[in-house]
């Protein structure tokens, strides 16, 4: 059995976009605090259609782990309309610029955190809901690790939110109650991670086959068969 296409065409889009960006924050270690600044920083200025591709390859390389997904029937409905808001959302982040607060807000800047917003909450969710299922069924080690890796990203998540809600308790704006640079990067890591490990398991022949406990060795049917319940 061949490698699913879509799924290796969107490893390929997504490792190259990837790389894009970190060849991006090494360049520009000199010049850009990590630690406080986005990685949306990178999209501000005129060589900003660079993070934009990049991230758009991201969003490309998505779509495809999701086609292969889909058609083999290892994402639901639900785990893969939360996929491609990971797509759509990074699209948002791609397209629009970053607010520039030397001139201050913009339109731009607006819908580019929604992007944001929305992409970070529906990956963490659409890998959960994807791998859950699966993750008893199938002896894969992509599938573990990709539901590890989401349920990391879930719990970035709270923990941001967390911050925020204290943050707006204590009069405090959200932007400065955390590392938000170093906070954001560990986050995008995670939630990659996640992505690449979904790829790999989408990518693999074969990934369904369990092996059959005494019971089911002698039964009509084999457990390879089996399919979990779609979500």
């Amino acid at each position: 059995m061949r490698v699913h296409q879509p799924a290796r065409w969107g490893l390929g889009a997504a490792g190259a976009g990837i790389a894009v960006i970190l060849g991006l924050e090494a360049s520009s270690l000199d010049e850009m605090n990590p630690i406080r600044l986005t990685i949306s920083e990178h999209g501000l200025g005129p060589d900003g259609w660079i993070f934009g591709f990049a991230v758009g390859l991201l969003a490309a390389g998505s779509v495809g782990i999701g086609v292969s997904l889909a058609r083999r029937k290892l994402a639901g409905v639900l785990g893969t309309v939360a996929l491609m808001g990971w797509s759509v959302g990074l699209l948002m982040t791609a397209w629009f610029q970053k607010h520039d607060w030397s001139v201050g807000p913009s339109l731009s800047g607006s819908i580019h955190r929604v992007g944001s917003l929305v992409a970070f909450l529906c990956l963490p969710l659409a890998v959960v809901l994807i791998t859950g299922p699966w993750r008893r069924r199938v002896r894969s080690r992509a599938t573990l690790v990709a539901f590890g890796l989401g349920v990391c990203s879930v719990l970035w998540v709270v923990g941001i939110g967390t911050m925020v809600f204290i943050g707006t308790r204590n009069g405090l704006p959200w932007y400065r109650i955390m590392p938000l640079g170093l906070v954001e990067r560990g986050l995008a890591v995670t939630e990659v991670a996640a992505l690449l490990a979904l790829g790999v398991w989408a990518a693999t022949p074969g990934n369904r086959s369990l092996k059959p406990g005494p019971r089911a060795a002698g039964a009509a049917g084999s457990a390879a068969n089996l399919t979990p319940p779609r979500v």
